[in-house]
Parts: C-alpha cells; structure tokens; sequence
C-alpha cells in the first residue's frame, strides 16, 4: 500500500496550538483504526508539538466506553468515532458539544452531515460525516445481457430478473445476508422503503403491520426461491464469494468495503462486470441505507478547540482522499466523489455517490439496536417458512410496541 505524505500546507489553514496538551481519540479497530492511525499520523507531521493518544476499539467496545464515559461526565475522550445509529442517544442526553459552524462544509453530502443535527436537519451539527457507507445494489451486466434483460427499476423487476436468471441455469438469481438480527434486517429496509412502508413513524410509533410491509416481505420472501440453497444463513463473506465467482446474479445489498474486490482479477471471476446502483423502489424514489461513521466531541472533553481542529484536520477534502486510496474508506464530500484519480480507480463513485445523496438513515430512536434485533428474529422466522408474512409483522408489532414503552 503506497501511501501519500500530506504536508500542513495542502491541507486546511488551520492555527496549531502549541501546547503539549494530550487529546484522547476514541475509535474504532480494524481497518478503521489503521485509518484513524494514519490521520493521527499525518496531524503529528503538520503539528510536531501534538500529543494524541489514540484508543481502538471494536464497535461494541467502543460503544461502551464512549458511553459510559460521557454518561458518568469522565471528560475521558476528547473526540469520539460513532455510528450514526448511536447519535439519536447521545444527542437526546445532551452528551454533545455543537460544532463550529465553519468546519461544517457545504461540501458535505447533505444526508450524511444532516445525521449529525439536531433537533432536526435545521439545528446545529454536533458531528461531521467521516466514513461515508451506503448499501448499493449490483447486478452483472453480462448476465443480464446474456437474457436480454434491461437494468431493474423497481422490486418486481428484480424478482423477474431473478427468475429468468435461475431458470437458465448459469447462476442464482440474487444473492443476500440472510443471517438473523443486523444482516437480515438490513438487506429488507430498502426493500421496505421501497414499498412506502418503514419501521416506526415520523412519531417514533411501530409501523410494520401495514399493507405496505406486507408487500415488501413477501417480495422479501419471494427472492429466496431464486437465491442460493442455505441462503438463510449467508453473511458478507458467503454474498461476497458468490458476486465474485459470478454465481450470483444480483445482491440486493452490497457495501463500499465489499466491492472493489469485485475488480480484482486475483480474487474476482466478473472483472468489470459487476454494476452498482441505489436499490431500487416500488414506489417512489430509491431509499439506499446509510451506515455514516461520525466524528463528534464530548461536551464534558477536556480540549474541545484542540478537538475542532483535529476533526476538521481529518474530515478535510485531502484527508478524505487519502483515506479513500490507501485504505478505501467512502467519502462524504461532493468534491472527493468527483476527483478523477478516485473515479479512475473507483469506477462506481459516480454511482456510490448518488446512492449517499439519496441514502435514507435508520429510525433515529434510540433503541434501535434492541428493535433491529427484534425485527430481525421475526423476518427470519418468517424466511424459515415459520411464520407467513403477515404474522411475522403483526408479532413484530406487538413486540417492538412493548420495546418502545419501556
């Protein structure tokens, strides 16, 4: 992996304190934290006098710590990584300190910085866009040219697609997680945006047992007769491997992470095959879903300038590119989407792009990892042949409404 050297003075105008103040990061492991380590890095270079100290942790640990943390007031982190499905929490306990207006781009994709206002999309940003995730759907343009089929515009397309492609014996129609809890349920919120139906209302209230839901799982439902055998239990690994052999056809969600292997002739049977698209919508305009990692600073951090500084330091345009050729993190800025050396290395950017514009957030409730999983149990059962569509929502109903009273 070549990496750039970012000098101070292609980077923001930014004033350098002088101190020998020690900022405290708290992210994530893994890929994310070789990143993060990386822009720590670079911030030491422009900065020499800096003092960083960068914890890594996996998702749930740092949920915890972060919470716990802020909760008991320990001022223990000074700027922290979250999923944006954490902020409806930390924002409602006021754990949050707004941002300045001026390291808030107008560059950023506006529904990935909106995730970070609060009251609403109109109030103050208390977190910025750092990873920009979105779930795009692919389809292999051979195939479909190999049945004389066009590119699917809504779900009932997919599902004629998926057939004819099975039928013919060459691959599975479409391909998706199918394991209970988070995969599974994240694979079915497009399609259920898709139909007009979501989780909760604009009021927060369990919305599931409607016609609208109703259509959409058994879409949902549908497609497995036209996917892989154990389907039920695919992961990324499992859809991942049947893109690349080219044994699928269609996923309905694939993740900025997963596909540039799509074009690695090392790993890859479909080279330049594969194509990305905002998941289709039955009704309506496409609903991608977000998965946007934020940068945010505690209100009780102890060094809340220092902290400014350092995340306009790595959410600025030339870090974000950096970020995306050596470690392949997603962008949430306009500017770096339409960079040509990106586009000629990323040849779905243009596409991923797109999807971020028009990407739609999980519920913003603060139990949401409790609903997620509860949603989750019942679409698999219903998957399972153990229940029908109709009572897998009406069961996720009445159990999510008693999640949400508690």
């Amino acid at each position: 992996m070549v990496k750039q050297t970012l000098l101070a003075s292609t980077l923001l105008a930014i004033t350098f304190g002088a101190n020998a103040t020690e900022l405290v990061i708290a992210g994530r492991d893994s890929s994310y934290g070789d990143a993060m380590q990386f822009v720590v890095d670079e911030y030491k270079k422009a900065d020499p006098q800096a003092n960083i100290t960068l914890v890594k942790r996996p998702s749930k640990g740092l949920y915890e710590s972060v919470v716990l943390s802020m909760r008991e007031k320990t001022g223990n982190y000074d700027v922290i990584l979250m999923d944006d499905t954490w902020a409806p929490e930390f924002l409602a306990n006021q754990w949050l300190t707004p941002l300045n207006q001026e390291i808030v781009s107008n560059d950023f994709i506006p529904s990935t910085v909106n995730l970070g206002r609060y009251p609403d999309v109109k109030g103050a940003a208390y977190a910025v866009p750092m990873v920009g995730n979105v779930a795009m759907f692919a389809w292999n343009k051979d195939l479909f040219e190999q049945y004389q089929l066009k590119q699917p515009q809504n779900w009932t397309d997919v599902i004629n697609a998926a057939k004819t492609i099975n039928q013919g014996g060459k691959a599975s129609g479409v391909v998706y997680r199918g394991v209970k809890g988070n995969p599974i349920v994240t694979g079915f919120l497009p399609i259920l945006w898709g139909y007009g139906g979501d989780v909760v209302d604009q009021q927060g209230k369990p919305t599931l047992n409607t016609p609208e839901a109703k259509r959409a799982l058994e879409t949902f439902l549908a497609m497995k007769q036209y996917a892989p055998k154990g389907v039920d239990v695919y992961n990324a690994d499992e859809v991942r491997d049947a893109l690349q052999k080219g044994t699928a056809a269609m996923a309905i969600e694939v993740w900025p992470a997963w596909v540039p292997d799509l074009d690695n002739p090392q790993l890859s049977k479909v080279v330049g095959k594969m194509e990305m698209m905002s998941p289709p919508a039955e009704t309506g305009k496409p609903s991608p879903m977000l998965g946007i990692w934020q940068l945010a600073i505690p209100s009780d951090a102890k060094n809340k300038a220092d902290a400014e500084q350092f995340i306009a330091f790595a959410s600025s345009p030339q870090m974000q590119k950096a970020l995306s050729l050596n470690f392949g993190i997603p962008p949430t800025r306009s500017s770096v989407y339409e960079d040509s050396e990106l586009t000629a290395k990323y040849r779905w950017y243009p596409q991923q792009a797109a999807a971020l514009s028009a990407g739609k957030a999980r519920p913003r409730i603060q139990n949401w990892a409790e609903v997620e999983s509860t949603l989750g149990d019942f679409l698999q059962m219903a998957m399972m042949g153990q229940m029908s569509a109709d009572q897998a929502l009406q069961q996720a109903q009445k159990r999510i409404e008693r999640t949400m009273k508690k």
